[in-house]
């Protein structure tokens, strides 16, 4: 018993950005992006939840061993090592498609918590939950923040839970795991876009990256207060390391990527199958709010998976919003120079912190125009479709450098997948605009 308990304890704690990426990768702009999928095309796009794992898998673990090995993000490597205007492109492109997505997210969250609480106006709830947000990421240490995502995570599991709440066909949702039912048309191309942009989204490379450096500062400093790769003898401390004690930690790396990114296409699964055997199934092809893809779960399965989709939303929400508001800051940080990291303070990363509060309260404008909310949130998932074979490209080619990997560029097989997503998403984007 003992033994168990310590591997459960050892397993807990290697848990690290892959669970967290992972969990917010199913932010409620891809929760809505799933539901819609499943709404619209039943079980026809229940496909993609098993053949994007391997490429989450395959380019999360490049971005999280670029910053093992380089002791940088993403950003701070392109500012080193590649020409200016790839840098300013790529951040431009991260931190607005980033605070349309915080936007879109704030305005899921408050629809949630208003159908909970329908006395309170859900505008209310729209200024309130960034400022809460916010305050926790200043205010808490960055082990604690991070201990407490991956507790959040766990409430993601309410999408399992739902869906057992429903009279489900498991003959036929076997059958399109793993046949894919393609459709000839522009909306179907639309969802799988969609779908894939907010499954593999840019932003999610910059934080695996910039965490992985923030968990290996962490454990060579844990009692320092001024920490950040700004802080000379940091970075190469880093760099230095024996080969013995790099392969670990890659290895680490790796266990954690691929649990984070299977937990991540589980609820991807889930979330499709329950709007397919309910909105779907009564003819709810369109949901226009939160509010109507919720309401319309009610009858077909019961109160309880109501409430249990809207606590997944709310939970992705808090995963997501520091994560795209931080891998905002880490991009700009690195673009400019200045000291980041979440295990800085206040003080001593000022800059940092301001694009995060900056970030998530230019998101409050989304909900505050009364925007149609779930196409916001479905064309978000389809902007970060746009945005991503560029950014795998410059991904694989950073991966593949020498001159920031050394010895630990990519494996052949590594470099194949990355380079099979690239083909897969750009002949998408292209059938979409030309049917």
């Amino acid at each position: 018993m003992r033994n168990l308990k310590k591997k459960l304890k050892t397993f807990w704690h290697n848990l690290g950005p892959g669970l967290i990426t992972g969990a917010a990768d199913d932010d409620p702009s891809g929760i809505v992006t799933y539901a819609v999928a499943g709404a619209k095309l039943g079980l026809a796009a229940l496909w993609t939840a098993l053949a994007t794992l391997p490429f989450m898998i395959i380019t999360q673990r490049m971005a999280g061993r670029i910053g093992l090995i380089s002791g940088r993000g993403l950003a701070g490597n392109m500012k080193k090592y590649y020409p200016k205007w790839i840098l300013i492109i790529i951040a431009t492109l991260i931190v607005g498609a980033n605070i349309i997505n915080i936007g879109a997210d704030i305005s899921a969250m408050s629809a949630s918590i208003n159908l909970l609480v329908p006395r309170i106006p859900s505008i209310f709830f729209s200024a309130l939950i960034p400022l809460v947000l916010v305050a926790l990421l200043i205010l808490l240490p960055y082990h604690k923040m991070a201990n407490y995502l991956k507790w959040i995570a766990i409430a993601m599991f309410s999408y399992v839970l739902a869906a057992f709440f429903v009279d489900l066909d498991w003959s036929q949702i076997l059958h399109r795991t793993f046949i894919p039912q393609i459709v000839h048309s522009k909306d179907y191309l639309m969802i799988i876009v969609a779908v894939f942009g907010t499954t593999i989204s840019p932003y999610l490379f910059f934080w695996q990256a910039a965490g992985a450096v923030e968990e290996e500062v962490l454990h060579q400093h844990p009692k320092r207060k001024d920490g950040g790769v700004m802080i000379p003898g940091v970075e190469p401390h880093i760099k230095h390391r024996s080969s013995h004690i790099i392969k670990n930690e890659i290895s680490v790396m790796y266990k954690d990527v691929r649990y984070g990114m299977a937990f991540s296409n589980l609820i991807t699964y889930f979330i499709i199958i329950l709007c397919a055997f309910t909105l779907f199934k009564a003819g709810t092809f369109n949901p226009g709010t939160v509010e109507e893809i919720a309401s319309a779960l009610r009858p077909m399965a019961g109160p309880y998976s109501n409430f249990l989709f809207l606590l997944g939303i709310l939970a992705a929400g808090t995963l997501a919003i520091p994560v795209l508001a931080g891998s905002a800051a880490y991009a700009l940080s690195e673009m400019f120079g200045w000291r980041w990291g979440f295990f800085n303070s206040f003080h001593r990363a000022k800059q940092f912190y301001l694009v995060i509060i900056i970030a998530t309260l230019l998101g409050i404008a989304i909900p505050a125009f009364r925007l149609h909310p779930v196409e916001i949130l479905v064309w978000t998932a389809v902007i970060f479709g746009l945005v991503s074979p560029p950014l795998i490209l410059l991904l694989i080619h950073m991966a593949n450098n020498p001159k920031i990997m050394g010895k630990y560029v990519s494996r052949l097989h590594s470099n194949i997948i990355a380079y099979i997503l690239f083909l897969i998403m750009t002949g998408s984007i292209i059938l979409m605009f030309t049917l």
